[in-house]
């Protein structure tokens, strides 16, 4: 099981290295990122994009453009198109967003006939660890779904719980998180809480163990929990908290790194590979542990 994400680097040493088609390569950030990911040698890069100018990028950080499969591409949409194609054909294992439009990168990648559109709903989740203990604590989604549905939020539930148990966490304990704890029919958050609980306790949402609503405290403190004399094996020890909506999702991702500087991941899951997809804004760190997450799993 990994129980912290510096752990990521030598799992991903044990593996089969993967290779990560990058859609618009010319760019310092990902060039710079390729570099160190490369040294720390959890990965390999195939780049999409202006060869010239990738050329260029890779000869100033000290790489030789030769030990790189380079794709020329004329625009942003033909880089996303053939980055896709990689993975589609097999070439490689994973697709990377590099310096493009989210919008475009992503109609590149959930393309009915050309893309790699699962049959689940795509869903970003934030990775860090539990302030408590050991483990891997996951917040989904701070990314992409603005407002989810109930069927999107068991959905959300479901890629999450996919991915911990990919990372060696057999039963992933999910807490469903409102402003409250308590089910309140003013607040539609609660009642949908209440219901993925329902559900998964009849067995329609995989293998977790799903209780809420939890408020943040008593979702991830054993001691707020027990303040407020809240039981259950999900309160204050989730592996995984399922956030109402983007809004709430995007603050704690932004909180994390910014106002509690811990370490974090991020992960695009539901295609059918997983997607590496970062903010021009997040650390060198989140980068790198986000290639090493989604190579690990794939």
């Amino acid at each position: 099981m990994i129980r912290c994400l510096e752990d990521l680097y030598a799992a991903v040493k044990e593996k089969e290295v993967k290779s990560i088609a990058v859609a618009v390569a010319e760019d310092e950030a990902i060039i710079k990122l390729v570099q160190q990911a490369t040294q720390k040698g959890i990965a390999r890069f195939i780049l999409t994009g202006d060869a010239e100018r990738i050329a260029e990028l890779l000869r100033q950080q000290g790489l030789e453009p030769t030990d790189f499969e380079i794709h020329n591409a004329k625009s942003h949409k033909e880089a996303a198109e053939k980055a896709v194609s990689l993975v589609v054909q097999g070439k490689a294992h994973l697709v990377m967003k590099g310096e493009l439009q989210t919008a475009l990168f992503l109609k590149a990648l959930l393309d009915k006939e050309k893309g790699l559109r699962g049959g689940n709903l795509i869903s970003q989740i934030t990775v860090t660890e539990k302030p408590e203990g050991e483990g891997l604590l996951m917040f989904t989604d701070c990314a992409m779904n603005i407002t989810p549905t109930l069927e999107e939020k068991k959905q959300l539930i479901e890629n999450a719980v996919g991915l911990a148990m990919s990372l060696g966490y057999r039963q992933p304990k999910v807490a469903v998180l409102s402003a409250v704890e308590v089910v309140n029919p003013s607040m539609p958050d609660t009642m949908d809480a209440a219901v993925l609980s329902k559900m998964a306790e009849r067995g329609q949402i995989g293998n977790a163990l799903v209780d809420g609503p939890f408020a943040l405290d008593n979702a991830i403190s054993i001691a707020a929990a027990k303040q407020k004399k809240i039981g259950g094996p999900v309160a204050g020890q989730a592996d995984i908290v399922l956030v109402p909506n983007l809004q709430v999702g995007n603050a704690i991702h932004k909180g994390l790194t910014y106002l509690s500087q811990r370490k974090v991941a991020a992960a695009v899951v539901g295609a059918k590979v997983p997607i590496v997809m970062t903010s021009r804004a997040d650390t060198t760190d989140t980068k790198l542990y986000s290639i090493a997450i989604a190579t690990y799993v794939s």
